[in-house]
């Protein structure tokens, strides 16, 4: 694989992962959509669907990493280091543009949603849960990004680590592509459901981001997007969900090494 098909490959693919992932919470989110309300089974079985379309649509150019977590796992497991900043660079990119899209396509009900009065008073009329846990977030951040229901940052970390291991570690062991470079045709089907299963069972506490440029890319392009009334977008908090799955790829590189190579 060349840097450039690396580069396109992971923009396009993490532009469509990120684009349907977080289109998913759009649509659960904002008013006006005919989604609303569904819930997280719609929330985990969207994000997992859209991991399947964006690795079959690019694993031929550049293996489908999507994940700088993913990225790293495979960098330790083969010793092999010279491409990793093309894919992480492609990730970073193709994320902001992915969260960027979401917002084109539901710009309607952004709009409506910031702009309701019952929406934005709400958390400072009431002083809700969700505000106390997240003191920087506004109130459309986590359709761009991820956050914690309890603010502890030893646990937070903790979540996005153990999930970010059952992910690379199912990557890692599922097969690879024929050039080593990705998942294969079965093990990306089979990655798409153990995302779903990450995100039900491992996903309540901070949101399950287990991707860093998931995370990062939709953050930034929250707060550059001209949102009304849009609040923060919760820096405090934003390097957990780098850092946590990036050690836990790196963790789960290592048992994949010592368990089954």
């Amino acid at each position: 694989m060349s840097s450039s098909d690396i580069f396109i490959g992971e923009t396009i693919g993490t532009a469509v992962l990120i684009l349907l992932g977080g289109g998913v919470c759009a649509a659960v989110t904002l008013k006006s959509s005919k989604a609303r309300g569904a819930g997280w089974l719609a929330i985990t079985f969207g994000w997992g669907f859209a991991v399947m379309t964006a690795v079959y649509m690019t694993a031929s150019l550049s293996g489908a990493h999507l994940n700088p977590a993913v990225t790293i796992g495979i960098a330790i497991k083969d010793g092999e280091w010279s491409d990793v900043p093309v894919y992480i660079a492609g990730q970073l990119l193709g994320a902001m543009i992915g969260a960027a899209l979401v917002w084109v396509a539901y710009y309607g009900q952004f709009q409506a949603h910031l702009t309701d009065r019952e929406i934005i008073s709400t958390p400072h009329e009431e002083g809700m849960v969700d505000q106390k846990a997240a003191p920087g977030a506004g109130p459309v951040l986590g359709i761009f990004s991820t956050g914690p229901e309890i603010r502890n940052t030893w646990q937070n970390l903790a979540t996005e680590i153990i999930g970010t291991v059952v992910l690379v570690l199912a990557v890692l062991t599922q097969g690879l592509n024929d050039s080593g470079k990705g998942l294969g045709v079965i093990g990306a089907l089979i990655t798409a459901f153990v995302v779903v299963s990450i995100g039900l069972s491992l996903g309540g506490p901070t949101g399950y981001a287990i991707n860093p440029a998931r995370d990062l890319g939709p953050r930034i392009v929250h707060a550059l997007l001209p949102l009304p009334n849009k609040g923060g977008s919760d820096w405090s908090y934003a390097w957990i969900p780098v850092a946590g799955p990036l050690i836990g790829g790196a963790i789960a590189a290592g048992i994949y090494n010592i368990a089954f190579a």
